[in-house]
C-alpha cells in the first residue's frame, strides 16, 4: 500500500553534527552511505522525519537530523513494518527517536512540544538508490518489534546476551539506540533488570568473552562473540 513519498534527502558526514542536503542517497547493508550514523549493528541506521512537522513547528532545514523527509506521519508507523521505498530499499522500522533537548538548541521548548514527532529510526533490509519523489509502500509488520523505551530496549538486548559472555557499556548503548552518555545509567539499570555482571566498563571486561552483538537483529548475520580488549 503506498502510503506517501519521499520529498527531501540528507546525509550527516562523520566527524560533523550538520546535515548535508544530496539529490539521491545509496542505502546500503549497514546504513546510507557516506552517513556518520551507518553500523551494520546500529538500529539506528536511517531517520525519517516528517515534513508536517517542519511546517507545523516552524522549523529550519535539518533540525531533525533526518536522512528522509517524507510526507506522511511518521509517529503512526509501528515497530517491525518493513517500508519499500522506491523499487529497491527496503527499510526496517525500529523504534521512535526520543525528543532530546538538543532540540532546545534551535528554539526553547521544542523538545516537549514536539513529542512522538521527532521522527522514526530504520536499519537498511535491502540495499538500493533513493531519491526524491520515491513512492513509500507500507509492507506491513514483518518483524519482531523493539520498544520505544530506552530501557526496555536495554533489557532487549541484555535477555539476548548469550550465556557465559560479557557486554561492554559502550557496546550496550550502540545496540540499544541510546547516547554514550546514558551509559552513567547503566551499572543501576543493568543490576534492577537483574543482569549484574553481564554489562561491564571497558577495563573490566578486558581479556573476557565478549558479546559485540551480531545476530541480534533477526535482519543481519555474524558470529556469537570476540575476545574484548581495554
Amino acid at each position: 500500500m503506498n502510503i506517501g513519498y519521499v520529498k527531501a534527502l540528507a546525509i550527516r558526514p562523520p566527524g560533523t553534527g550538520s546535515s548535508t542536503a544530496v539529490d539521491a542517497v545509496r542505502a546500503l547493508d549497514g546504513g546510507i552511505e557516506g552517513d556518520r550514523h551507518a553500523d551494520p549493528l546500529s538500529p539506528r541506521q536511517v531517520l525519517l522525519a516528517s515534513a508536517d512537522v517542519y511546517a507545523d513547528l516552524a522549523l529550519p532545514a535539518h533540525t531533525l537530523g533526518e536522512n528522509l523527509l517524507v510526507d506522511l506521519d511518521t509517529s503512526r508507523l509501528a515497530s517491525g513494518t518493513v517500508l519499500q521505498i522506491g523499487d529497491a530499499v527496503r527499510l526496517r522500522l525500529m523504534f521512535q527517536c526520543e525528543a532530546c533537548g538538543y532540540l532546545d538548541t534551535w528554539r526553547a521548548g521544542i523538545s516537549g512540544r514536539i513529542g512522538r514527532r521527532r521522527g522514526v529510526l530504520a536499519r537498511v533490509l535491502a540495499a538500493g538508490v533513493i531519491r526524491p519523489g520515491d513512492r513509500i509502500r507500507d509492507l506491513g509488520v514483518l518483524l519482531p518489534e523493539w520498544d520505544d523505551d530506552w530501557r526496555a530496549r536495554v533489557a532487549q538486548v541484555l535477555q539476548a546476551l548469550p550465556d557465559g559472555m560479557v557486554l561492554t557499556y559502550a557496546r550496550l548503548a550502540l545496540l540499544a539506540g541510546v547516547q554514550s552518555s546514558y551509559c552513567r545509567a547503566f551499572p543501576r539499570l543493568v543490576k534492577s533488570l537483574g543482569h549484574e555482571g553481564r554489562a561491564v566498563s571497558n577495563q573490566a571486561a578486558a581479556g573476557l568473552r565478549c558479546w559485540q552483538g551480531e545476530g541480534l537483529f533477526d535482519d543481519g548475520p555474524g558470529s556469537a562473540y570476540s575476545a574484548c580488549s581495554s
